[in-house]
């Protein structure tokens, strides 16, 4: 098989992966069986598809090859019942192609975006949506979703299975939402749509700090939620603050691939027509009715770094207070770590300092890089070398990014 021919299949692969997983999910009401029928079915396309052609609608190949082999699967496992539950598996051995186009509701605009709704289902905990449908639709790695919540890669791994466990055992159904219900899984998908930008504009790991087909991805999901549900605050404030942070991308990182920080970046190479569709969407997404979204919040933030001409110019007093805001909406860790951050522009690193150790010492997010970081920086401008050299060693120690730990390594050795 020659290199051009197995990109081409891995390109199909990449891009179809999540769309023929969710529908098998809905075919077979199975996760795990769907996960095992869309690898038979990837294994094969790479048999036959070399040598037979790439078919007119690869994904309705994958898909009728899935289900069939599944239906195989399971006439293997259950041989020994009776013969009628054995026609009747046969019966559901179809061309699946007439079905996957009729599943394709046009309002949504997208099959990705059709899916995602699809996956935040009400039955599940917020967290298992949003878990469950950044791994299986959007193909984060289980150590990027664990990242997300802050646990570990093994706990997050035992919650993904929980889930797939409750959605076989309670019969739950994997079929798009009806129009006049998406406000009641928007909350989800919008979390969703962040965690793929997140993990595209700070990779968990690896050697690149950005991956910009993720950026890009997000945006347009986002873009597309502008369309579908407009005047939706939540909505509006998350295009706008993956915009305004997507504004800087050629600027956080240097010419050999290092990190640069917000002080340090040129900030003539940021995007001003990103940065001029950001802002309009900040004033709107706060001017909505109805409550303010912690999106527009953190928009509004993002808004006043991208309008400072320089370093010296930031207004981190008004920072602080929306940080104040967005902690009463959305108190998480991140969000704590972030204040602390700003009060050290204000107040200074001893405040900042006691601040962040509180939030260390309730336990949730001692393996989270940044936390010691930032403990590091703050123990440094207080003198307390010594210590701020532990910190620092502490945040290379759980940091998995390359350019991070360059960087971090950098520090330790300035010190």
């Amino acid at each position: 098989m020659s290199a051009s021919a197995i990109g081409k299949i891995e390109d199909v692969f990449r891009r179809e992966a999540g769309r023929v997983l969710a529908t098998l999910i809905r075919l077979l009401g199975d996760f795990d069986l769907a996960e095992e029928a869309q690898q038979d079915a990837f294994a094969a396309a790479m048999e036959q598809w070399p040598a037979q052609g790439m078919p007119e609608n690869p994904r309705a190949w994958l898909i009728s090859v899935g289900r069939n082999k599944a239906i195989d699967r399971i006439r293997r496992d259950v041989f020994f019942r009776e013969r009628i539950f054995d026609r009747e598996l046969a019966a559901a051995r179809v061309d699946v192609a007439a079905e996957i186009d009729e599943s394709d509701e046009a309002i949504f605009g997208d099959d990705r975006l059709r899916l995602i709704f699809t996956c935040c289902h009400p039955a599940l905990n917020q967290e298992s949506q949003i878990a469950l449908t950044l791994r299986e639709v959007c193909g984060l790695s289980t150590q990027a979703v664990a990242r997300a919540f802050l646990v570990g890669e093994e706990t997050m791994a035992q919650r993904l299975v929980r889930a797939k466990r409750k959605i076989r055992d309670a019969g739950i159904p994997y079929e798009t939402p009806d129009p006049t219900v998406l406000d009641q899984r928007i909350d989800g998908v919008l979390a969703v749509v962040y965690g793929v930008f997140t993990e595209g504009y700070a990779a968990t790991a690896g050697t690149r700090l950005i991956d910009v087909e993720l950026c890009a991805e997000a945006i347009r999901l986002g873009r597309l939620l502008d369309t579908l549900l407009p005047d939706n605050a939540g909505v509006m404030g998350l295009l706008a603050l993956m915009l305004l942070h997507d504004a800087r991308r050629s600027s956080r990182v240097s010419d050999a691939g290092d990190v640069v920080l917000l002080d340090d970046q040129d900030r003539s190479k940021w995007d001003q027509n990103e940065i001029s569709e950001g802002l309009a969407l900040v004033d709107r997404s706060l001017a909505a009715r109805g409550q303010v979204s912690p999106y527009a919040v953190q928009a509004a933030i993002a808004a006043l770094h991208v309008r400072a001409r320089d370093k010296r110019a930031t207004d981190w007093p008004q920072i602080v207070g929306l940080y104040e805001v967005l902690l009463r909406l959305q108190p998480t860790p991140v969000i704590e770590l972030n204040h602390a951050v700003a009060v050290s522009m204000v107040d200074g690193a001893a405040r900042a300092l006691n601040l962040v150790d509180s939030l260390a010492a309730r336990g949730r997010v001692t393996q989270y890089h940044l936390l010691h970081a930032a403990r590091g920086r703050f123990l440094q401008q207080l003198g307390r070398i010594e210590e701020a050299r532990e910190a620092y060693g502490m945040a290379l120690k759980t940091a998995t990014l390359e350019p991070e730990r360059r960087f971090l390594a950098a520090r330790i050795a300035a010190i």
